[in-house]
């Protein structure tokens, strides 16, 4: 756990990878949820039969939005500041998929600061996160995300 006492430190750690966040499992019983929350139920998330006949992974593979919706655990488990009151998330400039999550993966995310900008009682901050699966060399998702900080 990376802990930030302020937001003038934050504002010095730009362009750095700050935090590693805890490995998260991704059982097949986690994509069958979001499946059913979501509403996407397509093959090669949820039919294991058919994905080790028919699919190029071998088996089921996590839907990209569910390895998304893990980024605030991630940031969670990493990254602490101590002089914000409430967080929120404000969104997101750019997310890649560049490698399939197998049902069974371990992910973690390494966490850079792109930049940090004031705004009224606080700061918005671009974060990138780079989510990696145990075993891969590969990413499987990059992502600029944007909260803000209050203080």
């Amino acid at each position: 756990m990376r802990t930030i006492a302020t937001l003038a430190e934050l504002k010095t750690l730009i362009g750095q990878e700050i935090a590693v966040s805890d490995w998260i499992g991704i059982p097949q019983e986690k994509v069958q949820q979001f499946a059913d929350v979501t509403g996407d139920h397509q093959w090669i998330h949820t039919d294991v039969e058919r994905c080790h006949a028919e699919s190029p992974f071998g088996g089921t593979i996590a839907h990209g939005f569910l390895t998304l919706s893990l980024l605030p655990t991630m940031m969670e488990s990493a990254v602490t500041m101590g002089d914000v009151k409430m967080a929120v998330n404000y969104g997101l400039n750019k997310v890649r998929f560049p490698a399939p999550v197998p049902v069974g993966s371990w992910l973690r995310g390494r966490i850079s600061v792109l930049a940090v900008d004031d705004i009224p009682d606080g700061a918005q901050v671009t974060w990138q996160i780079s989510v990696e699966r145990s075993g891969s060399d590969k990413p499987v998702c990059v992502a600029e995300l944007i909260s803000r900080r209050y203080s």
